[in-house]
């Protein structure tokens, strides 16, 4: 639920706070006043584009926060690392530059993450839902959303990857014969090129540190061997001169047991100065350098580098393209039998994926009879006593007859008059009809919705006189489930609020400002007669007014 809202410097708004409470929130105010302006403030703290236009003008920033229950968040939170708190605050800046930062509890998020997390908290029904729900590709989505077909529909979609996976490697195989002989004499010549050079893992390093070795030869032999004749060669070398000084010490220690530890440490440095000569003398002899090494080392190591510069790949990966080019024309060679096999299995996946179509048809016209009935009872209720609304059926046309959402083409249907057939809801409804169709599958489709807060911006669109004072009724019927915020114009919705926002603007030291007040019992009454009468407020409209209040909470009592 969304409990506070914070403006600053939102186009006429310098600033206002506002504490929304449960059940139905309505925005009234005259024609420009600004009512608008708070939905898209709510908009931009959910994540919505925003734009330098947005703030004030003369301001460097704007700043929209609003303050929601945590529950039903919990997951994205941890999902993000962002640690939960009492509340859910949610925080959008926007700088004069159309720059924009988001928070959420302090946390610095992105414009896609806050909309992710709308998502869970907000639902928002603008004027272009209407022309959406004129949109007959989205009437499937519309009733999968109600028929809870999530089950069926992975199944069938399972099937048709499955589908299109078989298809798309047949359309790879189908070739002319003058590009497969291309293709075919490419990866020849490309795998005996690769297949001459005897590739092998790790080869060009170890053969880069020999012609490293050879390259620096001299210099290595004549470093081995002045060590050698230090160590062991001289006549006063680093060996013998140990031993001498092992001899003389253990004389002494003979003497002075306490010296015994010298001579240990003696005796082992002698041996690790043997120890060592030894093993440079084995690797000065194990040395063989010859010119003729090191040509063919320089000749190895310019063909691995041009064969990687050739196709772009390091010594590994050439290895796997050479596997990967034997494959491919194997494939080519034997085409025509994998191409007989694949189209046996793409038919036999064509029978699996009308199947699972099949099964999910069943399910979709089960949701399709119960909307139907839901549909028009709401439809009803809304002032639309001969409606008729229907869900059909068409078979998708072509071959294969089935795509990603299955084989139906799902539309909505209408006849909002008694006499008059069924006919496409972009024909048939007007658009007092069409925001009423939308407040009832709003409604009833929010009953599989976690969402708790839905926010209608001005759903009375071509209604008035009794249909406007049922829209008002099945706006508050709503409002027990959800919190609801609704902009109107009309006062038989505004009657019905369990909170009454005023939106008023006026100008100061030549600068417009727009300020948002809640209203009274009193205030209500006044605005109800405005929102009857314009500005000639008089008793006779006041009393009117009044009793509208009246016939609104006994209504609210009989719910």
């Amino acid at each position: 639920m969304l409990n506070e809202l914070h403006i600053e410097n939102i186009a006429v708004i310098e600033r206002a706070d506002i504490r929304f409470e449960r059940g139905l929130n309505v925005l009234t105010g005259e024609t420009g006043a600004g009512k608008s302006i708070v939905i898209d403030a709510i908009g931009a703290v959910l994540g919505e584009r925003v734009s330098r236009e947005l703030v004030r003008r003369g301001a460097e920033k704007a700043l929209v926060t609003a303050v929601f229950d945590v529950a039903g968040t919990e997951d994205w939170l941890r999902e993000n690392d962002i640690e939960p708190e009492e509340e859910l605050i949610l925080q959008r800046r926007i700088l004069s530059d159309g720059k924009s930062s988001c928070r959420v509890c302090g946390t610095p998020v992105t414009a896609a993450q806050l909309k992710d997390l709308a998502a869970l908290l907000v639902d928002i029904h603008g004027q272009n839902d209407g022309r959406q729900l004129m949109d007959e590709r989205r009437h499937i989505a519309y009733l999968d959303n109600f028929g809870g077909v999530g089950t069926e529909l992975a199944a069938y979609r399972t099937e048709y990857e499955r589908y299109r996976s078989l298809r798309r490697e047949l359309e790879q195989l189908t070739m002319d014969e003058v590009e497969k002989e291309r293709l075919s004499e490419s990866l020849r010549y490309q795998i005996a090129e690769l297949e001459r050079a005897e590739l092998k893992a790790g080869e060009k390093e170890s053969l880069v540190s020999r012609r490293d070795l050879l390259r620096n030869a001299e210099k290595l032999t004549e470093a081995l061997d002045e060590a050698l004749r230090l160590l062991y060669a001289d006549e006063e070398n680093a060996v013998s001169m140990a031993q001498n000084a092992e001899y003389y010490a253990g004389r002494a220690a003979a003497l002075v047991p306490e010296l015994e530890g010298a001579v240990s440490a003696i005796h082992e440095a002698a041996f690790s100065l043997s120890d060592a000569a030894e093993t440079l003398r084995d690797f000065r002899d194990g040395l063989d350098f010859s010119p003729e090494e090191y040509d063919r080392l320089e000749e190895r190591i310019s063909l691995l580098n041009k064969l990687e510069r050739k196709y772009n790949r390091d010594e590994d990966a050439l290895i796997a393209y050479l596997d990967e080019c034997r494959e491919r024309l194997e494939q080519i060679e034997y085409a025509d039998e994998r191409s007989e096999k694949l189209r046996r299995e793409l038919e036999t996946q064509k029978k699996q994926c009308r199947m699972a179509a099949q099964i999910l048809r069943e399910k979709r016209k089960a949701a399709a009879e119960a909307l139907q009935g839901r549909i028009v009872r709401e439809l009803r209720e809304l002032n639309m006593p001969s409606v008729r609304f229907a869900v059909e059926f068409l078979p998708l046309e072509g071959e294969p007859g089935f795509d990603a959402s299955g084989a139906d083409q799902i539309r909505f249907l209408m006849s909002a008059n008694a006499g008059e057939e069924l006919g496409r809801i972009s024909r048939i409804a007007s658009g007092g009809e069409l925001s009423r169709i939308m407040l009832a599958m709003k409604n009833v489709f929010a009953e599989h919705d976690p969402v708790a807060t839905m926010i209608f911006d001005e759903i009375d669109t071509g209604v008035s006189g009794i249909a406007a004072q049922r829209v008002g009724e099945k706006l508050y019927t709503v409002s027990r489930g959800k919190q609801v915020l609704c902009v109107t114009h009309l006062p038989q919705i505004a009657a019905m609020a369990d909170s009454h926002y005023l939106i008023a603007k006026e100008e100061r030291s030549g600068r417009t400002y727009t300020d948002v007040t809640r209203l009274d019992r009193e205030g209500r009454k006044e605005e109800l007669a405005r929102l009857h009468g314009g500005d000639n407020i008089t008793l006779t409209t006041l009393a009117s007014a009044g009793e509208q209040l009246e016939a609104a909470e006994r209504f609210k009592k009989q719910q």
